[in-house]
């Protein structure tokens, strides 16, 4: 087979690999070989061919996600292009780094200078993008609490890393030209990464665990104004079900914006869950839509059996002007209360895990499809900082998850009145490494990936690395 047909049996494999091993409902394991052909191939063509398959394997394996892309509340469609090309390019640029890298005989500097590249870049989107980040290739084992637990000491950060740098050591071993020992030293550093993680263990979560409850009603609207029929009648609704849980529930969470309130309105929805807080002697966390003096917020509102209700304002909004922005966090008896978009982001959940908080409640609202992965990146945020996850959606995926990573209960809204789930959840340690230092594995990258672009534009010296790399 001449390399038009090599290129083309990669690109086909790693496109294929990539809409089954990633996206909204991602086969985890897949993640980890689609990169391979592509980077298999990398070296034995030229250049602009090698980026060019990366550029339309990533692309058309993404195909899956193009439609929620498109169609997305919350995410502009320039944005979505944004995302959906320049992800593309990124994995373009990463493989080209490798090719340059591995045909000099840099094996092990090219296996860890690309997923460098990729990793550093999403981080610094991560800063820049008014919606975040969520579902890439962190959000791929989610499910999988064994690599997962990488993220108490590097972020996922270091997941995203792990999940491209395993297929570019393989990559860089088989590679034509690479020396013995630059090939063995790439797979002796990837065997005793993932034997770490084998063999890494974490003490068990201690602690009397809390029962929590979350309620998504089935016909969800945006923030029933509470001083309308159809707002009491909700409040009413809530009302009896939360008096149908069964007993030993300490806490139930509702959606985002389940209701709006102000001034006026807001006494009605806190006695009305004052009442049943009190009968049923659990606190009442619930999405509300708050005008006040101060601006218009979208907030969890907490309400105790007893004592004043406590009000989270959501840090981040994405492009909704007409919303303020909170900037602290709040606690009701040491839970912790977030927003919807906020797990996007590494703060507010920062905050939380160098507090020390064990458990944090957050009332969400998603649009079906991206119910799981959004899910994933709370308990991906809860994994990173040491605390537990109740993620309370409408249109999405209600999910209890502990501090480990391990989902204990979940399910997915829309196909009965109300979608309850209820699980005993133990609280987290908080104050992980990631959480008392930050994104260092992220600035880490971007110091490998510097280096291994300084190591690409120098000038090459002829030796037969050089000459032989591109036979196949």
């Amino acid at each position: 087979m001449n390399k038009l047909g090599w290129a083309l049996v990669a690109t086909v494999a790693s496109a294929v690999l990539f809409f089954f091993g990633t996206g909204l409902d991602p086969v985890p394991e897949l993640a980890w070989l689609a990169p391979l052909p592509v980077l298999l191939l990398a070296p034995r063509v030229p250049g602009a061919a090698a980026m060019a398959c990366a550029f339309v394997a990533y692309l058309a394996g993404s195909a899956g996600s193009w439609s929620y892309f498109w169609h997305s509340l919350s995410i502009p469609r320039p944005a979505a292009i944004g995302i959906l090309g320049g992800s593309a390019l990124l994995f373009a640029l990463s493989a080209g780094l490798f090719r340059v890298l591995v045909r000099r005989g840099h094996g092990l500097p090219a296996a860890l200078a690309a997923p460098a590249l990729w990793t550093v870049v999403l981080y610094v989107v991560s800063l820049l993008n008014p919606t975040g980040v969520m579902d890439t290739l962190m959000t791929t084992q989610a499910d999988r609490p064994s690599v997962l637990r990488l993220a108490t000491v590097t972020g996922g950060w270091g997941v995203e890393f792990l999940v491209l740098f395993v297929p570019a050591a393989v990559a860089a071993a088989l590679a034509p030209g690479v020396r013995a020992r630059a090939r063995l030293s790439g797979l002796v550093v990837t065997a005793a990464v993932l034997a770490g993680l084998v063999f890494w263990t974490t003490p068990p979560l201690t602690g009397p665990p809390t029962r929590i409850a979350l309620l998504a009603m089935g016909q969800s609207r945006w923030a029933l104004d509470v001083a309308t029929f159809e707002g009491r009648t909700r409040i009413q609704s809530y009302v009896d079900e939360i008096g149908r849980l069964p007993e030993g529930v300490q806490a139930v969470v509702l959606p985002e914006a389940t209701f709006a309130v102000d001034e006026a309105s807001r006494p009605r929805l806190v006695e009305a869950f004052t009442q049943v807080a009190r009968a049923k002697n659990l606190d009442v966390v619930t999405g509300v839509i708050d005008t006040t003096p101060d601006g218009r917020f979208n907030a969890a509102l907490a309400i105790p059996p007893s004592g004043p209700p406590v009000e989270y304002r959501k840090w981040h909004n994405g492009d909704s002007p007409n919303l303020g922005s909170g900037t602290r966090t709040a606690h009701l008896a040491g839970i912790g209360l977030m927003v919807c978009m906020d797990v996007n982001f590494a703060d507010p959940s920062g905050e939380y895990g160098e507090a020390g908080t064990g458990l944090v409640l957050i009332p969400a609202s998603d649009e079906d499809v991206d119910g799981w992965a959004h899910s994933r990146t709370a308990l991906i945020r809860g994994v990173e900082n040491g605390f537990s996850v109740a993620w309370s959606a409408a249109r999405g995926t209600p999910m209890l998850a502990d501090a480990r990573g391990h989902v204990l209960a979940e399910t997915h809204t829309g196909d009965r009145p109300f979608s309850v789930v209820v699980a005993d959840v133990p609280l987290g340690p908080g104050k992980t490494p990631y959480a008392r230092f930050g994104d260092w594995f992220a600035w880490l990258c971007g110091l490998v990936a510097l280096a291994g672009i300084g190591t690409a534009a120098r000038r090459p010296s002829l030796s037969p690395v050089t000459t032989n790399a591109g036979q196949l």
